[in-house]
């Protein structure tokens, strides 16, 4: 039953390979939980469900990640319903734990124009390679998802735009300024002395020629920032964070940066507005006569 589930999330829903591991993961949780085949999960009710998540919660899992198996258990139910196999979604009974607040953590401008502004004009393929994944990252926001499945037909430096292909299968167009563009165009001459850049082959690859993978951005990511001393998380999505926090610092409406992020809805970005107050309250207090 979860093997069926998990093959409509791929097929239907188009789920990313790292959603329906995380769903997988969570549901066979829930099965070892309680002991049973995983077609004896339509017979659970919301109290048995509830129990397991208040078990969760009682052995320090974060809110969070509680919240994120009552969804997969949810999607779970409700494709359920919608095969016949119950009547209802036990989970529309279960009240979730409220996620504690956090703001986005990003780096400051100048600890990124260090790096960023790096003379990159030679290098090794590898080394032209994993600077332009840092300009890439920084310079569009786009997701760790998007950069991975990026094809060489998606990058039009002539246009300055690049194509992403972002959550729910849905595309967006970003556009790329001039000197991304220039750090791009010097990585594809490097990589078309190496590979053949078809238009359907992947923008970033490994040294043997395959698309890079999750692992390999978050290591070349997490080595260039510590090479510049830049403290803190390092990763992918803290530089998807700086970019729509500093694009919101010098001016960007939150509607532009929605669609530039990829948001399905304004509520998503809005998290962004609350660094703006906490950089603007900090100010006046510094600044105010009365403010101390």
């Amino acid at each position: 039953m979860v093997t069926r589930f998990i093959q409509y999330l791929r097929s239907e829903k188009r789920y990313s390979a790292h959603t329906l591991r995380a769903y997988k993961s969570d549901l066979q949780q829930l099965v070892a939980y309680f002991g049973v085949a995983d077609d004896e999960l339509a017979t659970l009710g919301h109290r048995q469900l509830r129990a397991w998540f208040s078990e969760l919660m009682s052995q320090g899992l974060s809110t969070r990640s509680v919240n994120r198996k009552i969804s997969s258990a949810s999607a779970f139910y409700s494709y359920l319903v919608r095969e016949g196999l119950v009547a209802q979604n036990p989970i529309e009974k279960v009240i979730p734990p409220k996620n504690a607040k956090r703001l986005p953590v990003f780096y400051r401008e100048e600890e990124l124009h260090a790096l960023l502004d790096r003379d990159c004009d030679v290098g090794s393929y590898e080394q032209l390679r994993n600077h332009a994944i840092i300009e890439l990252l920084y310079g569009t926001g786009m997701r760790l998802s998007e950069l991975t499945g990026l094809r060489c037909g998606d990058v039009d430096v002539e246009a300055q735009t690049v194509r992403a292909l972002g959550k729910g299968n849905k595309q967006r167009i970003i556009p790329l300024a001039p000197s991304l563009c220039e750090e791009l165009k010097r990585y594809l001459a490097a990589l078309s002395d190496r590979f053949a850049a078809l238009p359907d082959s992947p923008f970033f690859r490994t040294a043997k020629g395959a698309g890079v993978y999750p692992g390999l951005v978050y290591r070349v990511v997490h080595a260039g920032l510590a090479m510049q001393g830049v403290k803190g998380k390092k990763s992918p999505h803290v530089l998807r964070h700086s970019f729509a926090t500093h694009m919101l610092n010098n001016g960007a409406d939150l509607n532009s940066i929605k669609d530039l992020l990829g948001h399905s809805n304004l509520s998503a970005t809005q998290v962004y507005t609350h660094n703006t107050v906490e950089k603007l309250l900090k100010s006046y207090h510094s600044a105010h006569p009365h403010a101390g």
